[in-house]
């Protein structure tokens, strides 16, 4: 975003313009006229023009559609004091003096005031002029000229200043800008004060197909976070992260080539370090998960009998049970066999938006089955579910999605990625060993949150796992 305004040599620079701009009165009696310049690329534009008509096949217009070109040229007549209330940003580049604008507006009211004319009753082309660009780097969205026209009469206090309900993405939008402008918190009250903004309900289906309707759940999703994040919302924001931890992303994919650029909105990479950290987490949780599964696998292939009942079949029970379990795994798409070829790799699936809620649900539908009726308690069964019933409660409120506050004040101490590097360095492991008593009662035994909380993280973020550390 650039801007630019008029010299001290040359006066006339504070009127000039290319072209007229359409012209939008904020307030009849302001005293500085924003003259901005919305750019749109290309990609934008084509995104803009085929969701438009997306949109009138299903419902048809009612109201006037955004302005779809490469630029558009929009002057809003604003008060300089409201500005400047509410916007660092603004009070800034307007009033100080150190910049071309600050002394283009100071030099632009004093002469009006040598004329005898108030700023308030002057005509647009004798006020001050100052010219503004916005590109679409950060939202990739046409029409912001009516988003940032509603945040101009927010920052002036108007009443109704949101006209109809707004969804997601025009939130989000208007938060970046005010994010831009400096000005958080006096839209954070009137959209959900006044503006009486409505969270959208979560969303539960899966992402599993890389497929527009799947781009547009996890942009929603990721809309949310931006905004909860900005605007201070802490509960939303930490269902949101939760929620994006749990269902994965299209960009957390290890098949992406991360030198190819991608020429998405901002919340397509999260900022403060939120991107790296979430798709940490749900890197530790999917080992963690995975970790269980190559633990069974390796003890019954091992030489160690796993059927502890002494009979003559014993060893038959463990090829059995080993053959059940693969099976089942490779069924549920939780196990793939992959030969020394080096194609074999491309028949293993993107695991980045696999549902971890789905994988557990999944798991627990393993076989009982037997070799016979004499091995009732044999199996992966009898022994896998109070691991996946421990995950489950460790991935339960507060436990695994971002926390506002910490994440705002603290980083370093809240972050996992901080605390595995740290522990990559100074060469620490911290094993996990999940004990009987844990296993069997996990939500009564850290009943409150912030217990349960630390154990999740504490197995998480583990170097190693042993999930029958009694046996």
């Amino acid at each position: 975003m650039d801007e630019s305004g008029g010299t001290q040599d040359d006066d006339s620079s504070d009127v000039s313009r290319q072209s007229d701009p359409r012209f939008v009165n904020i307030v009849p009696d302001g005293d500085v006229i924003l003259d901005v310049t919305f750019t749109n690329s290309r990609e934008t534009l084509r995104r803009a023009r085929k969701a438009t008509q997306s949109y009138s096949v299903r419902k048809p217009a009612t109201g006037s559609a955004p302005i779809l070109q490469p630029q558009v040229k929009v002057a809003y007549r604003v008060r300089l004091g409201a500005l400047r209330q509410h916007s660092v940003y603004f009070d800034n580049l307007l009033t100080d003096t150190r910049f071309a604008e600050g002394r283009a507006i100071s030099e632009a009211l004093e002469k009006l005031t040598l004329h005898g004319l108030e700023a308030k009753n002057a005509e647009p082309s004798d006020l001050p002029w100052v010219k503004i660009v916005d590109d679409d780097d950060a939202t990739r969205s046409a029409g912001r000229e009516a988003i940032f026209e509603d945040l101009l009469k927010i920052l002036h206090g108007l009443d109704n200043a949101i006209k109809g309900p707004t969804g997601m993405h025009y939130v989000a939008v208007m938060t970046v800008l005010a994010d831009r402008f400096v000005c958080l918190p006096a839209v954070s009250r009137y959209v959900f004060g006044k503006g009486q903004f409505k969270w959208p309900a979560e969303k539960l289906r899966p992402l599993a197909r890389e497929d527009e309707r799947a781009l547009g759940l996890e942009e929603n999703l990721r809309q949310k976070i931006l905004v909860a994040w900005l605007l201070s919302k802490p509960p939303n924001f930490h269902a949101a992260t939760r929620d994006l931890i749990l269902k994965g992303s299209v960009c957390w994919s290890p098949f992406r080539d991360p030198d190819t650029p991608m020429e998405r909105a901002t919340w397509w990479d999260l900022q403060d370090d939120i991107e790296r950290e979430l798709q940490f987490r749900r890197e530790c949780i999917m080992n963690t998960i995975a970790s269980a599964i190559s633990h069974f696998l390796k003890l019954y292939t091992s030489r160690n009998r796993q059927c502890r009942l002494g009979y003559d079949s014993s060893a038959a029970c463990d090829s059995y049970q080993l053959g059940e379990m693969v099976r089942f795994l490779t069924a549920r798409g939780l196990l793939y066999l992959v030969d020394f070829s080096p194609l074999a790799v491309d028949r293993v699936p993107d695991s980045a938006v696999r549902d971890i809620p789905e994988i557990l649900a999944t798991l627990k539908q393993c076989t009982s089955y037997q070799i016979d009726k004499n091995h009732t308690n044999c199996g992966l069964r009898t022994r896998l579910m109070p691991i996946v019933e421990y995950i489950e409660a460790c991935l339960g409120q507060y436990c695994v999605g971002l926390v506002h506050q910490p994440w705002a004040k603290d980083r370093e101490a809240a972050s996992w990625v901080t605390e595995a590097e740290a522990a990559e360095r100074d060469g620490k492991k911290k094993p996990f060993a999940l004990t009987r008593a844990a296993a069997g009662n996990a939500r009564s035994v850290y009943s409150d949150s912030l217990g349960l909380a630390k154990k999740a993280r504490a197995m998480f973020t583990a170097s190693s796992w042993d999930w029958t550390p009694e046996e």
